[in-house]
């Protein structure tokens, strides 16, 4: 880890404080900076989780990356100035039925700080979540407009998880998956075991291997926007921004390089760009 490279590339001059706010002021700075993607996917590229592999893409190569490339970024950021904090796994929610109990790909990180736990997350590509306390209730607001809260769900050790976050906002803001909806709905759930590597490197394979899944047939990409939020699905982008909506398609390989450098934050090459099957 070298913290003033990961400073630079989120664009602060210095760490924040180990707190609550200084972990919201690093997260969001995190997430308007890094996108969401998962193009090494159908780039034929494969995804490393350890520590020096993600550093070397998210931050030397300035690409993005999915969850469980972000939250290793972020956790060994949280390392780097002090806060304790370890991974945990999770259900997502988004688009699926009621009582579906998808498998656990999705990474977020628990923290210790100030004798409290929190979640973190910085790798979560629906929707910009914000850390919250681990309280039952807790909830917190985002630029977008967007509440967020936490419930207790479920037995320990049951599928339902014992927590379940949720989203009540507009779904424009969202990549996508959302229902327009004015009321709660489950984002993903999850409990406290705790998660070896191994566990993770399981999940990572599984959700960039697994056929006919939106990572192996999409290419996507997300980032968090000041006033908003923007993504990418295939060659359709889609900006929110101080509520209002604007669609509209990627003409060619070079237009969607071009957006992801310039909306997402993520270098793509025109080269690279041109491999992907959205343009072969």
């Amino acid at each position: 880890m070298n913290l003033d490279r990961y400073l630079a590339r989120i664009g602060l001059d210095a760490a924040p404080a180990a707190d609550p706010e200084g972990l919201a002021a690093l997260q969001l700075a995190h997430r308007l900076a890094i996108g969401f993607e998962n193009l090494a996917i159908p780039l034929g590229e494969g995804i490393r989780i350890d520590s020096a592999s993600v550093f070397d893409k998210l931050v030397m190569r300035g690409r993005g990356g999915y969850c469980f490339e972000q939250n290793r970024l972020f956790s060994d950021v949280l390392s780097a100035i002090g806060l304790v904090n370890r991974p945990l796994l999770a259900r997502v929610l988004l688009g699926l039925a009621e009582h579906a109990a998808p498998p656990r790909t999705h990474t977020l990180l628990l923290v210790n700080m100030q004798g409290a736990a929190w979640i973190a997350d910085a790798g979560f590509g629906g929707s910009f979540v914000p850390p919250m306390p681990l309280e039952d209730g807790a909830q917190a607001q985002t630029p977008d407009g967007a509440w967020h809260r936490l419930l207790r769900s479920g037995e320990r050790g049951s599928l339902g998880g014992e927590w379940r976050l949720e989203r009540a906002g507009p779904a424009s803001a969202t990549d996508g998956r959302s229902a327009p909806h004015g009321d709660w709905q489950p984002q993903y759930i999850f409990d406290l075991s705790e998660v070896a590597q191994d566990d993770l490197e399981m999940g990572n394979h599984w959700t960039s291997t697994r056929p006919n899944t939106r990572f192996t047939t999409l290419c996507v990409a997300s980032v968090v926007l000041e006033d908003g939020f923007a993504a990418m699905t295939d060659r359709q982008l889609s900006l929110y921004r101080n509520g209002a909506s604007e669609t509209r398609d990627i003409a060619d390989a070079a237009d969607y390089a071009r957006t992801l450098r310039e909306v997402m934050g993520i270098d793509l090459s025109d080269e690279e760009a041109a491999r992907l099957p959205l343009f072969a």
